[in-house]
């Protein structure tokens, strides 16, 4: 079961918390609402949600759909689908074999340098492709506190200079939080980098103001923030706004995405979305083929189809905008490019 939450426990906020919290709780949080704000309720039909992975999508990421296209590539992203509770073979809940890799609540080790903490199970938005969507969060709370189990562990393993850090969405943390885990970092001399995975970064652009700008500063490393943006839709105005702010404070920006059928399954979707995130001071990343967690096989495509797509965007492309088509396979030491021969097949 599912153990995403519908929000964040309560917590007080500073005033610079406050704004964004306020455009956060302005969220939709049931189908029905999105689609009468998409101008579709009476186009699709409305049924009982999974209430252990329910709708959820902020205003701004709704702003960008297109009104009354059943088929826009952002609403499908979000949109819950009854094809979701279809046992597939091959879809797992533990797709990408995060819980074999649970050194202590919350933090994973896969990499021998790097290691990842699951800061929080609350998401600003419901990605219906989500590969946590069944992570049991309620066994993975973390503790930063200099003699927990979390900095212990960092402690006694000097081979591991970068800390990531995701969620759900690590950002759904108040900056008074995320200031007292980089002071806890800080200490510790061989943490070299600290990486943020963030799809708020992108549906959530008040997120991103001077005091948010300003706490990252206080990390003695080097920062970097990974947006998760799928389709050149999403990068709107406000957003290449927010992304150039972090960019000419000296952060490196980074994008991964998915490949999702009927979404981005395109060279020239693709190639657009390169382009644009290189104008907002993103550079492209990775390209991942879709991790088969259970409920999201319907937005998978075959080796051949990936390798297609893959074939015709590189020459679209030059080689410092194109992202690495790449799987994350359980007990790889690290990600593994999808392997694709000279016909493209």
């Amino acid at each position: 079961m599912s153990m995403i939450p519908e929000s964040a426990p309560q917590q007080q906020f500073s005033a610079s918390d406050e704004a964004w919290r306020l455009a956060l709780a302005q969220s939709f949080r049931h189908r029905s609402e999105l689609l009468e704000f998409c101008e579709l309720q009476n186009e699709l039909p409305v049924f009982a949600e999974d209430c252990a992975f329910p709708t959820r999508v902020t205003r701004h990421y709704a702003s960008l759909i297109e009104k009354g296209n059943p088929q826009d590539p952002l609403l499908l992203q979000v949109l819950n689908d009854r094809r979701e509770h279809e046992q597939v073979a091959g879809y797992t809940q533990d797709a990408v074999g995060d819980l074999k890799a649970m050194v202590a609540p919350g933090l994973l080790h896969k990499y021998d340098t790097r290691v990842l903490l699951t800061l929080t199970a609350a998401c600003p938005i419901h990605c219906r492709y989500c590969f946590r969507r069944h992570f049991p969060y309620s066994d993975a709370t973390v503790d930063i506190s200099a003699g927990g189990a979390i900095m212990q562990y960092l402690q006694a393993n000097p081979q591991i200079n970068e800390v990531i850090l995701s969620g759900g969405d690590p950002l759904m943390w108040s900056d008074q939080k995320l200031t007292a885990l980089i002071e806890a970092l800080n200490p510790i001399s061989h943490i070299k980098t600290l990486r943020i995975h963030s799809r708020l970064l992108s549906v959530l652009p008040q997120r991103i103001n001077d005091d948010f700008i300003r706490l990252w500063q206080n990390f003695r490393g080097h920062v970097v923030f990974i947006t998760h943006i799928n389709h050149p839709n999403e990068i709107a105005p406000a957003n290449h706004a927010a992304f150039r702010q972090l960019a000419q404070h000296g952060y490196r920006l980074f994008n991964q995405s998915v490949l999702l059928k009927g979404i981005n399954d395109s060279p020239e979707t693709l190639s657009e979305l390169s382009c644009q995130l290189f104008d907002s001071g993103i550079t492209p990343y990775y390209l991942h083929a879709l991790d088969k967690v259970q409920g999201a096989a319907h937005f998978d495509l075959s080796m051949q189809q990936q390798c297609r797509i893959y074939k015709q965007l590189k020459r679209r492309l030059p080689g410092y905008l194109l992202p690495l088509l790449v799987n994350e396979l359980t007990g790889q030491s690290s990600k593994t490019p999808v392997q694709c021969n000279e016909n493209g097949l």
